[in-house]
């Protein structure tokens, strides 16, 4: 029955499939506004105190604590919104609090980077909350309630996916340009490489979104000749030694870096290794597991960013463990702080891996 459950929403899937340096960042102005009363995803919001940033004419960039996992949502200038991925299952409810905090209405363009539990856990609370424009998503499926609730969630609403892919362009208007760099074929054996890597930029400033791309993705990117330099890099996979590598982060060329990372994670993200290399290469590292949501505003020429107060978060959940995820390619790797693989059983799957 579950099989034939699975199927028919890959059916449904199926179906509704349609179809590089900033040059004038003249100041930045970092500030802190600590934020003691944060708790954990799911309870309350992230950051309940927390008031609306939105300024029309400003691009605002919210990296929002979701524990281990990744939330972030974008505030455009003409007061459109987007959210790329929605945390955990377990914050879902907590992203949509901060959402309305911010007087979000409706989200105009919602971006699942890929299947993994960590980022679409509570999409199918957003799309259950607010009005929803366009979605897109990598053409990739998974064997996961998590997926399976949001295809659900989207069917129920009759919305539409459009394929994410490398080269495609959702907006290039006003000094706003936001595109797809990333992924640039149509098949991977790992599901991060699936990642739907987005530049945004505004005037003279950008930023990278990079999902859970790994070194593979990297170095197509590197190799498809996009401008990859950014004033902003949103690292990828919370900071794993599978990503990050030397000649993308020469090529990114950062001024600052944001890892989402849950405090206390069972995969030791961020890793050494990665913070080693960020620093060597002088750039400012914000993670929200000590800095809480870290919000970027833009005006086209100068950056800002504001923390909302170091968080002591609950010990991350395991998300390999709790939502095993089987792409329609192949199989998974599965991952410790130990940066062994290892084989894992568990319910309605078969031999699977998940990776760092």
């Amino acid at each position: 029955m579950r099989r034939k459950t699975f199927l028919s929403f890959l059916f449904a899937f199926l179906l509704i499939l349609s179809g590089c340096r900033s040059p004038a960042v003249t100041q930045n102005q970092p500030s802190t506004q600590p934020n003691s009363t944060e708790t954990a995803p799911g309870s309350q919001p992230p950051n309940e105190d927390n008031q609306p940033v939105s300024t029309p004419g400003k691009l605002v960039v919210h990296f929002i604590n979701v524990g281990q996992g990744d939330s972030i949502l974008l505030q455009l200038p003409d007061n459109q919104t987007m959210l790329v991925d929605a945390g955990p299952n377990e914050a879902g409810s907590a992203v949509v609090s901060y959402l309305q905090n911010q007087g979000v209405k409706k989200i105009d363009y919602l971006v699942a980077s890929h299947p993994h539990a960590d980022h679409i856990g509570g999409m199918d609370n957003a799309i259950q909350a607010f009005e929803i424009g366009k979605v897109y998503m990598p053409r990739v499926t998974a064997n996961t309630q998590s997926f399976e609730s949001v295809l659900r969630s989207l069917r129920a609403k009759g919305l539409k996916i459009t394929p994410a892919k490398a080269g495609l362009t959702i907006l290039d208007q006003n000094g706003l340009k936001i595109n797809f760099i990333a992924p640039c074929r149509s098949g991977y054996k790992d599901l991060n490489n699936w990642s739907a890597v987005l530049k945004v930029q505004y005037g003279g400033t950008s930023f990278l979104l990079t999902g859970d791309a790994h070194a593979e993705s990297e170095q197509e990117m590197l190799a498809s000749g996009a401008d990859l330099s950014t004033d902003v890099l949103k690292v990828g996979h919370h900071g794993s030694y599978s990503s990050t590598t030397p000649a993308f982060l020469k090529a990114v060329s950062p001024e600052y870096a944001v890892i989402s990372v849950g405090a206390g994670n069972d995969y030791g993200h961020p890793h050494q290794e990665t913070l080693t290399k960020l620093d060597n290469a002088g750039v400012k590292v914000y993670r929200t597991d000590r800095d809480g949501t870290v919000i970027f505003a833009s005006d086209g020429k100068t950056l800002t960013v504001k923390t909302l107060g170091n968080t002591i978060m609950p010990r991350a959940p395991n998300v390999a463990a709790a939502a095993p995820v089987v792409p329609s390619g192949g199989g998974y790797i599965g991952n410790k702080n130990t940066h062994k693989h290892r084989r894992e059983a568990g319910r309605d799957r078969g031999i699977q891996f998940n990776e760092l």
